[in-house]
């Protein structure tokens, strides 16, 4: 049973018998002395897709839900469902585009270090490897004299998504983007 304290960015947890994942933790130090550290926690419910936010002391305990994490693969994508291949067992799980809208921007085809969290057969929601490499496939041209540092553009990558590049990169250039920020971080 994690303390507050020791909750992560995806984590699975139990509450009132229901598996949240930690989309996000803001610890808040307090001024008085004496006084506790508070963790301020936003969940996202995996049955109903429902955001919750709670406060915790850093001691806390959570129970952490009964998930199985299982190496995956994205397959193909069925009308409005989104399909992903155990890598072991080659068995496949079936998830609403509209559950996992927010990841796929990152997901492309062959892409490894997937995790599916898998409760009694379902699968419940998607975790992202830290980074992945895209290409740029479209951004404006090019400006003569830009610099490592300082201004970026908007870059469309090969997904469809957007993020803000430095100026000196180009059409067809292999970008590492953080998952988790959604932001630029080197070349690939």
């Amino acid at each position: 049973m994690p303390k507050a304290s020791e909750l992560k960015r995806g984590m699975v947890i139990d509450i009132n018998g229901v598996p949240h994942a930690v989309k996000n933790v803001d610890a808040k130090s307090p001024s008085s002395r004496g006084a506790t550290t508070l963790y301020k926690i936003r969940f996202k419910n995996l049955q109903t897709g429902q955001k919750l936010d709670e406060s915790y002391k850093s001691d806390d305990l959570l129970k952490e839900a009964d998930c199985v994490r299982v190496s995956v693969q994205f397959s193909y994508k069925d009308g409005e469902n989104i399909i992903f291949m155990n890598s072991e067992d080659y068995s496949q799980y079936e998830v609403k585009e509209d559950d996992v809208e927010d990841l796929m921007g990152y997901v492309t085809e062959g892409l490894e270090g997937l995790t599916a969290l898998i409760m009694d057969g379902v699968l419940l929601s998607i975790e992202l490897p830290q980074s992945v490499d895209m290409e740029i496939v479209d951004t404006v041209p090019n400006i003569k004299g830009a610099t490592a540092a300082g201004r970026t553009k908007p870059a469309t990558l090969t997904t469809g998504i957007e993020v803000q590049v430095p100026e000196y990169m180009e059409i067809g250039e292999i970008i590492r983007i953080n998952t988790g920020t959604g932001k630029f971080m080197s070349r690939a």
